[in-house]
């Protein structure tokens, strides 16, 4: 398990002062690159053996929101590696221990050089120390778009420098950022929040952010495909 303290910063809130769920996941990538940094398995180690991890899915379920200026500690615990895969939980609790999120997460190892997934060597086990995972429901990694509900369009998106990461496609928060400015503000605070990442984004390719909205058990759910020009998905999120 690895944690680090932080304060929720003015940066990090939306109008009511409360973290939003784009920097809730902006927390969790950060505690997962602060976890490899001076390892085996730290960016610029991975990248100079044309290796990285991408993600494929993300399952977070959020009991409180934390406000401006609360003191919180994030941690993240690896629980296990499976051939092409891997698995982390993350979470992020007040200083004084309350749970307020936990996450799993679901990313495959790939070859910069062929774009594919690769098994994962034994030598990273030391820089992804496996222990017990979060007692949490989990759910599948498969978020297909729904069938049912009522479907609409949304104005169409360009991916700009910005909203790259190191690995010079679109971040995976900016996803997850697009697609709940897609709900305008009908959810601004989703208790859960589902992934699964398809194709890589780059600079300039267009999405074209389709919103389904549905019922089940009298909650209301929202998914999110944020399409290429072809109508296949670079993402599917789920709020609800």
């Amino acid at each position: 398990m690895f944690t680090f303290p932080s304060k929720i910063r003015y940066s990090e809130v939306g109008p009511d002062c409360i973290l939003t769920l784009p920097a809730l996941v902006n927390y969790f990538q950060d505690c997962s690159t602060f976890q490899s940094e001076g390892t085996c398995g730290s960016l610029s180690a991975l990248t100079e053996k044309n290796m990285s991890w991408m993600l494929s899915s993300w399952q977070i379920d959020v009991i409180r929101y934390p406000r401006l200026c609360e003191d919180v500690v994030i941690g993240t615990i690896p629980y296990e590696l499976k051939g092409l895969f891997g698995m982390r939980n993350f979470f992020m609790k007040t200083a004084d221990g309350e749970l307020l999120a936990q996450a799993n997460s679901i990313w495959a190892l790939i070859d910069l050089t062929t774009g594919m997934p690769m098994h994962v060597p034994a030598y990273l086990e030391e820089a992804y120390p496996i222990e017990p995972k979060l007692d949490m429901d989990y759910a599948p990694r498969k978020l297909p778009f729904p069938k049912d509900g009522s479907d609409h369009s949304v104005e169409d998106i360009t991916v700009r420098l910005r909203d790259l990461d190191s690995n010079h496609h679109m971040n995976n928060e900016q996803y997850i950022r697009m697609a709940l400015d897609c709900l305008e503000g009908k959810l601004l605070h989703p208790s859960h929040m589902r992934a699964e990442y398809k194709k890589q984004a780059f600079l300039g390719n267009i999405i074209h952010p389709v919103v389904n909205e549905r019922s089940r058990d009298g909650e209301t759910i929202f998914t999110v495909g944020l399409n290429n020009d072809d109508g296949k998905a670079y993402c599917n999120v789920e709020f609800r």
